[in-house]
């Protein structure tokens, strides 16, 4: 009886396997636990995104060198995601939770016509936690400039997050190839 249980299992398993392999994934993280503020002053954490696809990436509201390439090409992914109807969350984790309360997030958000019925902002940590999410999660640095500077080095990259809580996949958040890649991704997933 035991070993007509274990077929279908690993009948999954091989699927699953299937469906990263065909992804060609590049990473293979855990993201650690969280639960943070949105743009709309509401809780978001790891277990409320279990069992979804979803897109993360890091920005601030006052970068002024990367994030306003970034953002447009994420929401380029969310068109392109909703025109296909695919469904995949994105969330976009502040460095500078400081000063990117949920006020200014909402602000950020309206600027950029953001659709927030897929995509959140959050906020309301500390800069220590989100740097160790960065580093730990993610696998990426994250910088303050020194004192009195409001700039933050930061990832470029966006990271696929699969249903089981995993980081599987970096892509570059700069570069049209590969955004094009992060949708022919998620059509093989979704």
């Amino acid at each position: 009886m035991k070993s007509l249980l274990f077929i279908p299992l690993v009948f999954v398993l091989v699927l699953i396997a299937c469906d990263y392999k065909e992804i060609e994934p590049n990473m293979s993280e855990k993201v650690e636990d969280f639960e943070f503020i949105t743009q709309d002053n509401e809780k978001l954490s790891l277990k409320d995104l279990a069992g979804e696809w979803w897109i993360a990436n890091f920005m601030y509201t006052n970068c002024t060198q990367v994030c306003p390439t970034m953002i447009p090409n994420m929401s380029s992914v969310q068109n392109k995601l909703q025109d296909l109807n695919l469904n995949a969350k994105i969330v976009s984790f502040s460095v500078d939770p400081n000063y990117d309360t949920p006020p200014v997030l909402r602000e950020y958000v309206e600027e950029y016509g953001v659709d927030l019925s897929t995509w959140t902002f959050l906020t309301d940590y500390e800069f220590s936690d989100i740097k160790r999410l960065s580093e730990n999660s993610f696998k990426t640095s994250l910088d303050k400039g020194s004192s009195g500077e409001t700039e933050f080095a930061h990832s470029t990259g966006f990271f696929l997050v699969d249903p089981h809580g995993k980081v599987i996949k970096r892509y570059d958040g700069m570069a049209t190839q590969d955004i094009k890649l992060i949708i022919e991704d998620l059509k093989k997933v979704l």
